[in-house]
Protein backbone atom coordinates (compact mmCIF):
# COMPACT_ATOMS: atom_id res chain seq x y z
CA UNK A 1 0.00 0.00 0.00
CA UNK A 2 2.63 1.89 1.13
CA UNK A 3 4.76 1.64 -2.52
CA UNK A 4 1.32 3.05 -4.49
CA UNK A 5 1.12 6.49 -1.93
CA UNK A 6 4.23 7.50 -1.95
CA UNK A 7 5.72 9.64 -3.32
CA UNK A 8 3.52 11.87 -3.80
CA UNK A 9 2.97 15.71 -4.34
CA UNK A 10 0.52 18.24 -2.28
CA UNK A 11 -0.07 21.60 -1.87
CA UNK A 12 -0.51 22.91 1.62
CA UNK A 13 -0.99 26.87 0.77
CA UNK A 14 0.49 27.54 -2.47
CA UNK A 15 3.59 25.51 -1.42
CA UNK A 16 4.33 22.16 -3.27
CA UNK A 17 5.00 19.76 -0.63
CA UNK A 18 6.68 16.45 -1.41
CA UNK A 19 5.76 13.28 0.79
CA UNK A 20 7.74 10.40 0.88
CA UNK A 21 8.55 7.38 3.09
CA UNK A 22 11.85 8.11 4.83
CA UNK A 23 14.02 5.42 4.20
CA UNK A 24 17.44 4.72 6.42
CA UNK A 25 20.02 4.66 3.84
CA UNK A 26 21.77 7.71 3.42
CA UNK A 27 19.37 10.27 4.48
CA UNK A 28 21.15 10.81 8.16
CA UNK A 29 22.71 14.73 7.39
CA UNK A 30 19.07 16.30 5.89
CA UNK A 31 17.60 14.97 8.76
CA UNK A 32 20.03 15.97 11.38
CA UNK A 33 19.93 19.39 9.60
CA UNK A 34 16.32 19.64 9.40
CA UNK A 35 16.35 18.57 13.51
CA UNK A 36 18.79 21.33 13.75
CA UNK A 37 16.49 23.57 12.78
CA UNK A 38 14.39 23.18 15.58
CA UNK A 39 13.20 25.08 18.64
CA UNK A 40 14.89 22.58 21.58
CA UNK A 41 11.74 23.06 23.26
CA UNK A 42 9.77 20.92 20.71
CA UNK A 43 12.00 18.25 20.90
CA UNK A 44 10.79 17.80 24.65
CA UNK A 45 8.54 14.92 23.81
CA UNK A 46 10.63 12.78 22.52
CA UNK A 47 12.97 9.65 24.37
CA UNK A 48 15.94 10.96 23.00
CA UNK A 49 17.98 14.30 21.91
CA UNK A 50 17.57 14.53 17.83
CA UNK A 51 20.11 17.02 17.69
CA UNK A 52 22.43 14.14 18.36
CA UNK A 53 24.36 12.27 15.18
CA UNK A 54 24.45 8.83 16.87
CA UNK A 55 20.92 9.77 17.99
CA UNK A 56 19.41 10.23 13.87
CA UNK A 57 22.16 7.44 13.35
CA UNK A 58 19.92 4.89 15.79
CA UNK A 59 16.66 6.39 14.11
CA UNK A 60 17.72 5.49 10.62
CA UNK A 61 18.82 2.10 12.14
CA UNK A 62 15.25 1.14 13.15
CA UNK A 63 13.68 2.31 10.08
CA UNK A 64 16.14 -0.01 8.35
CA UNK A 65 14.99 -3.18 11.21
CA UNK A 66 11.43 -2.58 10.83
CA UNK A 67 11.03 -1.13 14.46
CA UNK A 68 10.00 3.28 12.75
CA UNK A 69 8.01 3.99 9.64
CA UNK A 70 8.62 7.36 8.82
CA UNK A 71 7.26 9.71 5.85
CA UNK A 72 9.53 13.03 5.41
CA UNK A 73 7.83 16.36 3.68
CA UNK A 74 10.08 18.25 1.62
CA UNK A 75 9.77 22.11 0.06
CA UNK A 76 12.11 22.79 -2.67
CA UNK A 77 14.32 19.67 -1.29
CA UNK A 78 14.22 20.36 1.94
CA UNK A 79 13.24 18.56 4.77
CA UNK A 80 10.47 20.75 6.51
CA UNK A 81 8.83 17.87 8.48
CA UNK A 82 8.63 14.48 9.51
CA UNK A 83 6.73 11.40 10.96
CA UNK A 84 7.33 8.64 12.57
CA UNK A 85 5.33 5.39 14.05
CA UNK A 86 7.22 3.73 16.52
CA UNK A 87 6.65 0.09 17.37
CA UNK A 88 7.89 -2.68 19.30
CA UNK A 89 7.34 -6.07 17.92
CA UNK A 90 8.52 -7.92 21.02
CA UNK A 91 6.47 -5.96 23.77
CA UNK A 92 3.08 -6.32 25.23
CA UNK A 93 1.76 -3.51 23.40
CA UNK A 94 2.85 -4.65 19.63
CA UNK A 95 -0.75 -3.27 18.31
CA UNK A 96 0.35 0.70 19.16
CA UNK A 97 2.18 2.77 17.70
CA UNK A 98 3.50 6.15 19.12
CA UNK A 99 3.67 9.09 16.55
CA UNK A 100 5.79 11.29 16.60
CA UNK A 101 5.23 14.88 14.05
CA UNK A 102 8.10 17.16 14.11
CA UNK A 103 7.41 20.41 11.54
CA UNK A 104 9.73 23.18 10.72
CA UNK A 105 8.73 26.46 12.08
CA UNK A 106 9.12 28.40 8.62
CA UNK A 107 6.35 25.64 7.25
CA UNK A 108 3.75 25.87 10.30
CA UNK A 109 0.66 27.72 9.48
CA UNK A 110 -0.03 26.14 6.38
CA UNK A 111 -1.61 22.54 7.44
CA UNK A 112 1.68 20.94 7.13
CA UNK A 113 1.03 18.94 10.57
CA UNK A 114 -2.47 18.53 10.24
CA UNK A 115 -1.56 16.56 6.54
CA UNK A 116 1.49 14.60 8.27
CA UNK A 117 -0.94 13.44 11.07
CA UNK A 118 -3.16 11.90 9.05
CA UNK A 119 -0.77 10.34 6.57
CA UNK A 120 0.61 8.68 9.62
CA UNK A 121 -3.03 7.59 11.14
CA UNK A 122 -2.97 5.89 7.67
CA UNK A 123 0.62 4.50 7.67
CA UNK A 124 -1.29 2.79 11.25
CA UNK A 125 -3.83 1.10 9.22
CA UNK A 126 -1.55 -0.32 6.74
CA UNK A 127 0.76 -1.20 9.86
CA UNK A 128 -2.14 -3.20 11.52
CA UNK A 129 -1.79 -0.94 14.61
CA UNK A 130 -5.35 -0.69 16.49
CA UNK A 131 -3.77 2.08 18.67
CA UNK A 132 -1.52 5.41 18.00
CA UNK A 133 -0.02 7.30 20.77
CA UNK A 134 1.05 10.69 20.72
CA UNK A 135 3.02 12.58 23.96
CA UNK A 136 3.66 16.55 23.75
CA UNK A 137 4.30 19.44 26.39
CA UNK A 138 1.07 20.49 27.95
CA UNK A 139 1.94 24.57 26.32
CA UNK A 140 2.00 22.66 22.52
CA UNK A 141 -1.66 24.01 22.35
CA UNK A 142 -1.59 24.39 18.51
CA UNK A 143 -0.35 20.51 18.55
CA UNK A 144 -2.64 19.51 21.08
CA UNK A 145 -5.61 21.13 19.16
CA UNK A 146 -4.71 19.49 15.82
CA UNK A 147 -4.62 15.92 17.34
CA UNK A 148 -8.07 15.92 19.34
CA UNK A 149 -9.68 17.34 16.34
CA UNK A 150 -8.75 14.67 14.66
CA UNK A 151 -10.07 12.35 17.15
CA UNK A 152 -7.07 11.81 19.69
CA UNK A 153 -8.25 11.93 23.44
CA UNK A 154 -6.21 13.05 26.68
CA UNK A 155 -4.93 9.51 28.06
CA UNK A 156 -2.99 10.91 30.92
CA UNK A 157 -0.80 13.49 31.87
CA UNK A 158 2.64 13.19 33.68
CA UNK A 159 3.37 16.69 35.52
CA UNK A 160 7.27 17.82 35.55
CA UNK A 161 8.25 14.40 33.15
CA UNK A 162 10.77 16.15 30.45
CA UNK A 163 13.28 18.96 31.58
CA UNK A 164 14.69 21.36 28.98
CA UNK A 165 18.52 21.89 28.76
CA UNK A 166 16.93 25.26 30.87
CA UNK A 167 16.33 23.00 33.46
CA UNK A 168 12.50 23.93 33.39
CA UNK A 169 10.77 21.09 34.12
CA UNK A 170 7.21 20.62 31.65
CA UNK A 171 4.16 18.23 31.90
CA UNK A 172 3.93 15.60 29.29
CA UNK A 173 0.43 15.11 27.52
CA UNK A 174 -0.45 11.26 26.50
CA UNK A 175 -2.82 11.68 24.16
CA UNK A 176 -4.16 8.20 21.78
CA UNK A 177 -6.48 7.19 18.97
CA UNK A 178 -8.65 4.10 18.32
CA UNK A 179 -7.56 3.50 14.93
CA UNK A 180 -9.31 -0.08 14.79
CA UNK A 181 -12.41 1.40 15.96
CA UNK A 182 -12.39 3.85 12.95
CA UNK A 183 -11.06 0.96 10.75
CA UNK A 184 -14.15 -1.02 11.87
CA UNK A 185 -16.59 1.61 11.80
CA UNK A 186 -15.70 2.30 8.29
CA UNK A 187 -16.02 -1.41 6.90
CA UNK A 188 -19.17 -1.42 8.42
CA UNK A 189 -19.97 1.26 6.21
CA UNK A 190 -18.65 -0.99 3.06
CA UNK A 191 -15.34 0.85 2.71
CA UNK A 192 -12.24 -0.71 2.73
CA UNK A 193 -9.84 1.91 4.86
CA UNK A 194 -10.86 4.86 6.80
CA UNK A 195 -9.26 6.80 4.15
Amino acid sequence: MLKKRYPKTITLNGKAVELSILTGDGNDEEVLTFSNSLPAHDLLFLSRDIQEPKVIAAWMQSIEDGDITSIVARVDGEVVGTTAIVTDKHSWSSHVGELRILVSPAARDIGLGRTLVQESFLLGLDLGLDKLTARMTIDQEAAVNVFEELGFKTEAMLRDHVKGRDGKKHDLLILSHDVEAVNSQMQAYGMDKAF
